[in-house]
C-alpha cells in the first residue's frame, strides 16, 4: 500500500526506488517480496481498468476527491477481486481492516461501500468481459 501511495504523489520515481523499499520492508523474505513484486506489477497494469471500475461504483465520486490511502487500499482490494483470485468478501473485510488502521474515520464504511458494489454488479463478470 505504501509504494501504490508513493506512485499516486510521485508518478515519475524510479521502479527501483519502489523495489528497494519492497526488499527493505519484507526483510528479505523472497516469497513474500515476490508476492509484492506481482501484485505491485498486476495494479500497475491494471490501474486505468480498476480506477474506471471505481469511479463507476463510487456514486457522485471522481478518483480525485477520494483520499489517497482509500483509493490505494480500494485499488488492491479490486485487482484481487478482479484478477487475482481472491474471493470477494475476503479482498473486502481485507481492505476494511487497512482502511480502520490507515484511513480516516469514515474510511471503512466508504471503501466496503465502493467495494461491495463491485460484487453487487459482479466482479468476476467485469474482469471476462475485459478479457
Amino acid at each position: 500500500m505504501q509504494i501504490l501511495y508513493e506512485d499516486d504523489l510521485n508518478p515519475d520515481r524510479g521502479a527501483d526506488v519502489a523495489d528497494a523499499f519492497l526488499v527493505r520492508r519484507l526483510h528479505e523474505s523472497k516469497d513474500q517480496i515476490e508476492f509484492g513484486r506481482s501484485l505491485l506489477a498486476g495494479i500497475r497494469k491494471h490501474r486505468a481498468e480498476i480506477d474506471q471500475l471505481l469511479v463507476e461504483r463510487a456514486d457522485n465520486w471522481t478518483l480525485e476527491r477520494m483520499a489517497v490511502i482509500d483509493r490505494n487500499i480500494m485499488r488492491m482490494a479490486a485487482y484481487e477481486m478482479l484478477h487475482g483470485g481472491t474471493p470477494e468478501r475476503v479482498a473486502i473485510n481485507e481492505a476494511v481492516e487497512l482502511a480502520k488502521r490507515y484511513g480516516s474515520r469514515q474510511s471503512p464504511q466508504f471503501v466496503n461501500g465502493v467495494l461491495d458494489r463491485f460484487v453487487k454488479k459482479g466482479s468476476r463478470a467485469v474482469a471476462r468481459e475485459k478479457q
